[in-house]
């Protein structure tokens, strides 16, 4: 059935989100969490690498003209402005034409810009691809956020969110662990490790995709855009593969009934101007909540992580060499969080379990930087203050990409991820370091200590706004949380 604007197609009462929400746990959400999930693997895998080879990619032999400021400085601000330009431009494409599409798009983009990096033979070359794979990574966000959401059962979409989010950090680990060897110079030659550990992201995002293909279109979107047939006929499918999966020789599993219908008016686009009086007008304090959660993580992980090995060079005399042993510690601690904590958001749930894990991280940050200006650290104990810190900072900030992704409608969904992942990735990449960088270069305890309490009070606030602000979503259906706008009555 082809789409079109409101008015030109009869409602449609379907019951396929409450079906989907009641399905229970199988192998068939396995496949959509490997398929969509692991890009976030990618992304810290992405960075880390690129922070770990800015040395060598400039020492004599490398193959590129290029300094190890620029590589950490002008690429990256390139990587990080190519993830918020393709997170706004392809988060539109995907409320548009679909999560599919975009999603394999996306990492087609990823894949290429991350292989012709590998071949970099100039650094203009060099820094035109890594935008482009901030570009790919960035829409990544959009399109699998969405996705994710729209095909999880309620009961189990907080923890699932948190941990998808929070994998990024094993990407942090390989990657960390990864460049130790392929820059060992007795493995591989100065102009050749460094192109392999591109190479093996594209492996990774080749196997990835090869799952990927196998993940449908979200039949949420679907249905909103008036092509019910589709979503009911995908759903089926869905429910015949789960009651397979679940059924025994002695009885035939038996799916609890779909309890609530819905009916929409399919449209097939909807304008930025409703989209933005929709976020910013009638969810008004959402979008405040949602900017508060992103811009507080944001600087609680530049005020830790900026200049995380000239902090240990500087006041603990730990060689570059050992740095990446510490970088690995500290991702272990952030993938741990919501890793331990994901099902609590789901039981306790989103208010109290956002609100606390910002204000318990921002308070313990705020300990660190007093014991660390008081000179009670070491090297070790610093890195276990910061595990200790960031197992509570990244459930919460795992937590920010769970909230702006189920609390706003569904027409406006990707595109809101978009923005609110935009303006937390600019205060990141940008005023973070613009802010952190004046004060860990002075090599005074006081100017770092404070670094850690700017972040720490962000993170804290970002905290207390949640305690008022928070929306209690936990194991309720996107429909009853954020009314799809194609519910809304004719005007």
């Amino acid at each position: 059935m082809a789409t079109a604007d409101r008015g030109a197609l009869a409602p449609i009462e379907t019951d396929v989100p409450a079906r989907l929400d009641r399905l229970p746990w199988s192998r068939w959400h396995w496949m959509v969490v490997i398929g969509l999930g692991t890009v976030w693997i990618l992304d810290g895998l992405e960075v880390t690498v690129v922070g770990n080879i800015a040395g060598r990619l400039s020492e004599e032999g490398s193959g590129l003209d290029i300094t190890s400021s620029q590589v950490t400085g002008l690429a990256a601000a390139l990587y990080v402005a190519g993830a918020c330009v393709g997170a706004l431009f392809f988060g539109h494409l995907t409320d548009r034409y679909g999560r599919r599409k975009l999603f394999m798009l996306t990492l087609a983009v990823y894949l290429t810009a991350t292989a012709l990096t590998a071949v970099s033979f100039s650094s203009w070359w060099f820094f035109l691809f890594r935008f482009l794979t901030g570009l790919g990574i960035g829409g990544e966000y959009a399109a699998i956020n969405s996705a994710i959401d729209e095909l999880i059962p309620s009961r189990y979409r907080g923890r699932v969110d948190l941990i998808i989010n929070g994998s990024f950090w094993l990407g942090a680990i390989g990657g960390s662990l990864l460049s130790i060897v392929m820059l060992n110079t007795s493995i591989f030659a100065v102009n050749v490790g460094w192109r392999l550990t591109f190479a093996l992201g594209v492996v990774l995002g080749l196997v990835i995709l090869l799952v990927r293909r196998n993940v449908p279109e979200s039949p949420r979107w679907l249905f909103i855009h008036g092509r019910s047939d589709e979503a009911n006929t995908l759903v089926t499918d869905i429910e015949t593969d789960v009651t397979r999966e679940k059924s025994t020789p002695e009885r035939r599993y038996e799916l609890p009934p779909a309890e609530s219908t819905l009916t929409i008016h399919p449209r097939k686009t909807i304008g930025f101007l409703e989209i933005g009086r929709t976020v910013f007008s009638r969810y008004r304090k959402r979008a405040v909540l949602g900017l508060a959660l992103f811009v507080g993580q944001a600087f609680l992980y530049n005020a830790i992580t900026f200049g995380f090995g000239a902090i240990l060079n500087e006041f603990y005399d730990v060689s570059n060499e050992s740095t990446g042993y510490y970088f690995a510690v500290i991702a272990g601690g952030n993938f741990v969080g919501p890793l331990v904590l994901g099902k609590l958001f789901d039981t306790l749930g989103r208010r109290i379990m956002i609100s606390s894990t910002y204000i318990l991280s921002g308070l313990l940050l705020f300990v660190t930087a007093w014991l660390f200006d008081a000179g009670h650290l070491n090297a070790q104990t610093l890195t276990a203050c910061w595990c200790v810190v960031l197992f509570f900072a990244s459930a919460g900030a795992s937590s920010a990409y769970l909230t702006v992704s189920e609390i706003f409608p569904m027409e406006t969904r990707a595109l809101a991820i978009a923005f609110f992942y935009s303006v937390g990735t600019a205060a990141g990449g940008i005023s973070g370091p613009l802010v952190f960088a004046e004060l860990t270069s002075t090599g005074e305890l006081g100017d770092t200590a404070l670094a850690f309490c700017i972040g720490a009070a962000l993170m804290t606030l970002a905290g207390l706004t949640a305690v008022f602000l928070a929306v209690d979503a936990e194991r309720r259906s996107l429909e009853s949380i954020a009314e799809p706008l194609s519910v809304a009555p004719r005007p």
